[in-house]
């Protein structure tokens, strides 16, 4: 949730949804049957084509300047969560000022769960001694589990970093307790021993079956006051992993039939079509940061491939804007929500949503690192060495800036910063997703929803994504 400017609570997916009632750009299609996807290349005249995707082991040969770009921000992320994370609780703040540090007890649980992934990573790399990131894991894992307020094991969306104490009147929210659970998972799979144990009953506890008691859509969450909240997870977004993590509980699982409930949307930009939501581009990016889809489909998609076509596509997008916001360029690119000088914006597209104004958000490369790394990269590139003196901080990059108006923002966001940190270690070696993936939980969870392992097609001009739904409905280029 963020804060307004009159000072109402919204939750972010609420901002989304009203956000949708203003697009001027509809969806073709919403899917309910298996369909074709295929990328085609780019004709006369376009942008620079970009990089399709990483190698499958996860791995991309980056040149060496732009291998220590990303050590250097994954180092940084590093940083931010071991800095702002009370290391009693093992909860992290959802932001700080780091122009003007101060005490601020908000945090996000969120922002914990990529604070969770962080530990193993920076263990892993040697950023801080393996003894302590553990420590720190299972410091955190006993409070998640003894005493951070839960209801039927799902978290409340803010809470104070010091107490656990509820803020906010948040809700008790089923997204961010499953971003937090996918931290969870992942410590469990590279800690073992206490951390293991402690991190199984965390999850097991997770009651899948009374979010899913009268839907097989599941709602955004529930109040103590009111009860569940009324907006449902009904579209292709980052709840993947929530359906997907229920799907693989042991103890309280979704029926399979929740799979399916939800729609997938097509939409077509530039003659190009893909699954999306009238959102910004980090829905692409979240579950694929945990769950590894590539060379897998279930009887919709090749999810991984989608993100490709749409994160390119989101490229394209802003670079055709570049006549009213010069900035923007095949090296320059990236919108998604973010802050910026009016505050905390919901922006993106396509389709164009919210006041776009030629801010660039570095979690938007960075976030895309594995489905386009010769594009984010360069990216990345040219916000640090053009733009570096102003963008960059202790903990990488600031949470977004605009060169035409010389605005940078004061704040570093977690969520932003950790997404911009795991896809940055998949891009290079695949550690989250091998790590994570070693989860019997998450495995049985893409088994129940139906996806089996193929072979894309080997040739970058064409992907195909599964059955055809009918003769004359591909996703990818429209030729």
């Amino acid at each position: 949730m963020r804060e307004n400017d009159v000072g109402s609570i919204l939750s972010r997916r609420e901002v989304l949804r009203r956000g949708a009632l203003l697009c001027a750009c509809f969806p073709l299609v919403e899917l309910s049957s298996p369909f074709a996807l295929t990328r085609a290349s780019a004709p006369a005249g376009a942008p620079v084509p970009a990089n399709s995707s990483a190698q499958k082991t996860g791995q991309y040969t980056f040149a060496a300047a732009d291998e220590a770009l990303l050590e250097d921000l994954e180092q940084a992320n590093f940083q931010f969560f071991w800095d702002q994370t009370n290391p009693k609780t093992g909860i992290s703040r959802d932001r700080c000022n780091v122009k003007t540090p101060g005490e601020n007890n908000l945090g996000s649980i969120a922002s914990t769960g990529f604070g969770l992934t962080a530990l193993c990573i920076g263990a892993k790399r040697g950023y801080v001694p393996h003894a302590e990131a553990q420590k720190r894991a299972l410091d955190a894992l006993l409070f998640l589990w003894k005493k951070l307020p839960n209801h039927r094991g799902f978290f409340y969306h803010w809470a104070d970093i010091n107490t656990g104490e509820r803020l906010w009147d948040s809700e008790v929210s089923s997204i961010d307790t499953s971003i937090l659970l996918c931290g969870v998972l992942t410590c469990r799979e590279y800690f073992f021993g206490e951390v293991g144990e402690v991190a199984a009953e965390i999850f097991d506890r997770v009651d899948w079956t009374w979010l899913s008691e009268d839907t097989q859509v599941l709602p955004h969450g529930w109040t103590p006051e009111s009860g569940f909240l009324p907006y449902r997870w009904d579209n292709y977004s980052e709840m993947m992993m929530m359906y997907l993590m229920g799907l693989g509980s042991g103890s309280h699982p979704l029926p399979t039939q929740a799979w399916d409930a939800w729609k997938r949307t097509v939409f077509e930009y530039d003659d190009i079509r893909y699954i999306g939501s009238f959102a910004p581009l980090f829905i692409h990016q979240y579950s694929q940061a945990w769950f590894d889809f590539r060379d897998k489909r279930d009887r919709y998609a090749d999810y991984f491939q989608n993100s490709i076509i749409a994160t390119d596509v989101h490229r394209r997008f802003c670079i055709d804007l570049a006549g009213r916001f010069p900035d923007y360029s095949d090296d320059l690119w990236g919108i998604t929500a973010s802050d910026s000088v009016r505050g905390y914006v919901v922006w993106g597209g396509p389709p164009e949503t919210g006041p776009i104004d030629g801010t660039v958000v570095p979690a938007a490369a960075g976030g895309s690192l594995p489905f386009l790394p010769e594009a984010a990269i360069r990216v990345l590139r040219t916000m640090k060495d053009r733009y570096g003196q102003h963008s960059w901080c202790r903990y990488g990059f600031v949470d977004a800036f605009n060169p035409l108006t010389n605005w940078y923002d004061t704040d570093v966001i977690g969520i932003d910063t950790g997404i911009t940190m795991l896809m940055a270690e998949n891009v290079r070696d695949g550690f989250v997703w091998n790590t994570f993936m070693n989860c019997p939980e998450a495995r049985r969870g893409m088994e129940r929803a139906g996806f089996t392992p193929y072979q894309p097609s080997a040739t970058p001009v064409t992907q195909t994504m599964g059955p055809a739904l009918s003769p004359g409905l591909q996703l990818g280029r429209v030729e």
